[in-house]
């Protein structure tokens, strides 16, 4: 299995360029695109040829602000992305590449059902790539105003995989946000990254399954998997239990939490030293979880809470964990309620980050601090009565 490892020469010689202004005219900005790659060593013809077929993608910017999926509380979410198919499909999945599962906990100490949930979420076992042609939604997303810092390097790493043979920009195709392949790997995370699995000489994660799963594994050891640790479990929290210290901000040893009478619902509790959090992705009444230091990596992956308690759930499911218990959770707020929560909560210095009608880390933060405020269980879900109170 060979390591991709051009990027880091191609970094190491980049030269300091000044960065064109994101918005404007789309050929002005194309043209500081082509000065930069020029800057950085790469001959002017080959980046004409790079950016022939380069325009903005207008379907790009709709699918950027149209996320309302996200909006869904967690167990509406995770029973619409997790399905007995999508179960039994990762099973047979999880078989028929035994030995790349095997290398990749090997190599990295990453789980196969943490693989295969992002397998099956990202591209519903490869199924499901995208039909966005990845350059253009590159430009468009570094030309847009929104997240030009996250996107604009992207380019210049997709310029580096076209070098390399293994990117090309007329036909290359994707996610809308420019991810390539079966588990959608940004270029730049494709070139830090990414492992011949299959010892072709190339890393094609649109067609190679050990290159994907193995440059997932590796993506995520450099994010700082621990290897062969838990990310996260059910647990049935004792009567007359604190929600004041739910939440990933505090943190205490497996042992203390154990000794508060925290409860795994299945198995046993990971090692009494590690830190760990209790999280109620819907308040006092639904499922509860600890989550273990993995857990914190989920989040450099996709920051969506929903998202990432769903796919780091499905792992432990599709390595035999039990259906959660789902309880009875307090009703929630629909979209126009949480945007009307948020609003209220930044009014009152709260930092909620964009009005968005999503329950992110930032709005669980600020629920759970007025609650407390307020006199009510301070579990981070925000209701119909905490929102009259307001």
């Amino acid at each position: 299995m060979r390591l991709i490892i051009s990027f880091a020469l191609f970094l190491a010689s980049a030269a300091p360029s000044a960065q064109a202004a994101c918005g404007g005219d789309f050929d002005t900005f194309l043209r500081g695109i082509k000065a930069e790659a020029t800057s950085k060593g790469y001959e002017a013809g080959f980046v004409d040829g790079f950016l022939a077929n380069a325009r903005p993608d207008p379907k790009v910017i709709r699918a950027d602000r149209s996320q309302g999926v996200f909006q869904m509380p967690f167990i509406d979410f995770s029973r619409r992305l997790i399905s007995q198919t999508r179960i039994d499909t990762g099973r047979s999945m999880g078989q028929k590449w035994d030995a790349v599962f095997d290398a990749a906990e090997r190599d990295y100490g990453v789980s196969r059902g943490v693989l295969l949930a992002f397998w099956a979420f990202e591209t519903d076992y490869g199924a499901v790539q995208g039909n966005f042609n990845t350059l253009n939604a590159l430009l468009t997303l570094a030309h847009d105003c929104r997240r030009p810092n996250l996107f604009r390097p992207q380019i210049f790493a997709a310029l580096e995989l076209y070098r390399n043979g293994d990117l090309d920009p007329a036909t290359t195709k994707g996610a809308w946000a420019g991810e390539i392949g079966m588990v959608q790997m940004l270029p730049e995370d494709i070139l830090l990254n990414g492992v011949d699995g299959d010892g072709d000489g190339h890393v094609t994660l649109k067609t190679s399954a050990p290159d994907a799963l193995l440059s997932g594994a590796r993506m995520l050891r450099s994010l700082g998997w621990r290897p062969n640790e838990p990310w996260i479990q059910e647990v049935r929290l004792p009567a007359g239990f604190d929600f004041a210290a739910s939440g990933l901000n505090t943190k205490r040893s497996v042992a203390d939490w154990a000794q508060a009478g925290v409860m795994p619902r299945n198995g046993a509790l990971a090692a009494g030293n590690l830190p760990a959090s209790i999280v109620v992705p819907q308040g006092r009444g639904g499922p509860a979880f600890i989550t273990y230091p993995n857990f914190d990596v989920y989040f450099e992956w996709n920051q969506s809470f929903v998202y990432v308690m769903t796919a780091a759930y499905f792992g432990t499911r599709l390595m035999g964990a039990p259906i959660y218990e789902a309880g009875n959770p307090d009703a929630g707020l629909d979209g126009p309620q949480m945007q009307e929560l948020q609003r209220k909560l930044a009014a009152r210095g709260y930092d909620v980050g964009k009005i968005d009608g999503i329950l992110g880390a930032g709005t669980r933060a600020a629920v759970q601090d007025v609650q407390q405020k307020l006199g009510l269980p301070a579990d981070a879900w925000p209701t119909p009565a905490l929102l009259a109170r307001l």
